[in-house]
């Protein structure tokens, strides 16, 4: 008897985001293809950034910048980011990419950046046109400032501010009015199972019908991926990029990049009815 072939993934566009990405219907099976195909374990970490450097400098949509780091604040326990991931590198220029291949368009679209650390991903989509609010931590807040005036002091197309944000609080009603953010970016922000219920808490009070997320993350732990998968699947449509749509020159095995957007209510009602 011949074998059954497995069934072919279902693409589909989703958003603003116009190429066509893997739609993930199995949180262990995504893990398991990810965790099998790039074998992030045996691969090198940060291959694209310098975190023992004060400085990290980037030519981006025709401007230099320079994130500045503060790798003494890594001592301090729970500090990530003081210093840039593989993951931001990785959004940002796909952002930029994507904008270049038309799959994208950011100028008018108005943005929010969770856990922004040094603020690369947000400084970007300002770059392209978006009107950006980075967002993280009251501590983390005075070197995000440093980098959005240092990097995005001259001509923009876009706009850039910096807002205090704590997951799971309720969100500024300017984040949300008049209407919610086109975009949600996060970079490094599905790090631990504890922290996942508030950020999807956030992520589900930022997303309008509109709304199209963008989330790239270190493949660390994958019962932390498969944990944040399942819960965010019961709210959201999510989509695997695949590395072939990423900037060719920043790619990393150790990487995943999703896109996400909020399911409609008939249809989370219909999914309900068959559990």
């Amino acid at each position: 008897m011949a074998e059954i072939p497995p069934p072919s993934p279902r693409m589909t566009t989703m958003g603003w985001y116009s190429s066509p990405v893997e739609e993930i219907e199995d949180a262990a099976g995504e893990i398991m293809l990810l965790w099998s195909l790039q074998q992030p374990t045996i691969r090198k970490p940060n291959s694209l950034v310098r975190q023992s450097s004060q400085t990290l400098p980037l030519d981006s949509c025709g401007h230099s910048l320079t994130i500045l780091q503060s790798p003494s604040s890594m001592a301090t326990p729970g500090v990530t980011g003081a210093v840039m991931w593989d993951s931001g590198l990785v959004l940002a220029k796909f952002l930029e990419h994507s904008a270049d291949a038309a799959a994208l368009s950011l100028p008018g679209k108005r943005a929010v950046e969770l856990g922004a650390g040094c603020g690369l991903v947000g400084c970007v989509a300002a770059l392209l046109g978006a009107h950006v609010v980075l967002t993280d931590l009251p501590d983390r807040l005075r070197l995000l400032r440093k980098n959005v005036h240092s990097n995005l002091g001259g001509q923009v197309r876009g706009s850039a501010r910096v807002e205090e944000l704590t997951w799971g609080d309720d969100v500024d009603p300017d984040l949300v009015a008049p209407s919610h953010p086109d975009l949600v970016l996060g970079s490094d922000v599905v790090y631990s199972e504890a922290a996942v219920p508030d950020l999807l808490c956030t992520m589900k009070a930022l997303s309008g019908e509109y709304t199209t997320i963008f989330l790239s993350g270190e493949l660390r732990n994958e019962a932390v991926l498969e944990y944040f998968l399942e819960a965010a699947m019961e709210d959201f449509l999510v989509g695997h990029v695949d590395q072939e749509q990423w900037h060719p020159d920043y790619r990393s095995p150790r990487v995943a990049l999703f896109v996400m957007v909020k399911k409609k209510k008939k249809k989370m009602e219909q999914e309900r009815e068959l559990l």
